[in-house]
């Protein structure tokens, strides 16, 4: 009966030991969240490491067709929301509110590489525009929205919702 137990024991030393030194299975890797300010995005899309800016590349022939955006503000407080057509390069004062949206860019097929962003096509197969949020003249957002994952790098506001409806053609 002894040397039963001996063996047991020995038995459970080894599964455990053999379990501890299983490699672990990783979790798939997502997107680290954002940290900032409420409503600042830390590493907006844009950002290269070490916080240097990737060129925005506009193809003459997309300037040539888009010229605004539709872009859709939420008044959290008030549960409405209304829609606001923004010439690009532009800044619009909200109606009525301290806030002020800047548009840049608008690139119906956003496409990011090592050192640029850019659109591969005038097709609308990932809209998006580079967009600056500020609340009472303070920045409370910089970078991209994506009409169609406007949960990629959205902005996050206690009182406001902005987001990317569509490119507006000429």
């Amino acid at each position: 009966m002894k040397r039963f137990y001996l063996v047991f024991v020995a038995f459970l030393v080894f599964a455990l030991a053999g379990t501890s030194c299983k490699k672990k299975e990783q979790a798939p890797v997502m997107p680290p969240k954002q940290e900032g300010a409420p409503g600042q995005a830390a590493a907006p899309h844009g950002m290269m490491g070490g916080g240097q800016e990737k060129k925005v590349v506009v193809p003459e022939d997309i300037k040539a067709v888009w010229t605004a955006v539709k872009i859709e503000v939420e008044f959290k407080e008030k549960k409405n929301k209304k829609q606001f057509t923004i010439p690009l390069n532009s800044e619009f004062k909200v109606p009525d509110t301290d806030l002020t949206l800047k548009t840049g860019a608008f690139l119906p097929h956003f496409s990011m590489a090592a050192d640029q962003i850019t659109s591969a096509s005038n097709d609308l197969s990932n809209p998006a525009c580079n967009i600056e949020v500020l609340v009472g003249g303070n920045q409370a957002f910089k970078g991209w929205l994506f009409a169609r994952y406007p949960d990629i790098h959205p902005f996050e506001h206690g009182k406001y919702g902005v987001k990317l409806l569509e490119g507006v053609r000429k």
